[in-house]
């Protein structure tokens, strides 16, 4: 079974750059304080790096 992450939005978008919105709405989150389940993979990885200044991430 492959690793999951929980990721939680607790800054808002507003004022950040479209490519930082796409990673966002890539992780599937829609608005603050939301929280999703992704899989472990470097693609996911990769756009949690970019914009974790707006996210916690956590392990499940």
């Amino acid at each position: 079974m492959a690793k999951k992450l929980k990721v939680t939005l607790v800054k808002s978008t507003i004022g950040t750059g479209k490519r930082h919105q796409a990673c966002v709405r890539g992780l599937g989150l829609r608005r603050m304080h939301h929280t999703v389940e992704v899989i472990d993979t470097p693609e996911n990885r990769g756009m949690i790096n970019k914009v974790s200044y707006m996210l916690r991430c956590e392990e499940v």
